[in-house]
């Protein structure tokens, strides 16, 4: 069902400082931020061969990454992304075999402009999983 890993996703307090670190101290190419006021992020993309890390910095005091931040200030690994063919298909697959899909279950759009789904970490091993429609 799934497919290929398409990001990692790092929690971080200042996104400018974090990018710095990829830019600066790796030669990464970085993407310009991106806010994603319905996610509560603001978000770059670090452009590596094989997939992306996504630099998340939280936006508003609401957004779960604060929430995050707030449990581990020095920021890590929020959640993992992979990608499915149908979304709507894996959603209703993963609900049948009892696995608990975040929010209200309908896909909204993310950072990519497609489609995606966050996954309950209890049922994955501790691990936010989020899935993007290919």
């Amino acid at each position: 069902m799934i497919g290929r890993l398409n990001h990692v996703a790092i929690a971080v307090r200042d996104l400018a400082a974090a990018t710095r670190i990829y830019t600066d101290t790796l030669g990464a190419k970085v993407s310009a931020p991106l806010p994603q006021p319905e996610h509560g992020v603001t978000v770059v993309f670090i452009e590596l061969p094989n997939t992306k890390i996504e630099l998340l910095e939280p936006l508003g005091e609401g957004s779960p990454v604060a929430k995050f931040l707030e449990k581990s200030p020095d920021g890590g690994i929020h959640h993992v992304c992979y990608e499915v063919d149908d979304i709507i298909a894996a959603r209703d697959r993963l609900k049948a075999t009892g696995a608990r899909v975040l929010g209200t279950g309908e896909p909204r759009i993310g950072a990519h402009g497609k489609p995606v789904l966050f996954l309950h970490p209890k049922d994955f091993n501790g691990t936010l999983v989020e899935l993007e429609q290919a």
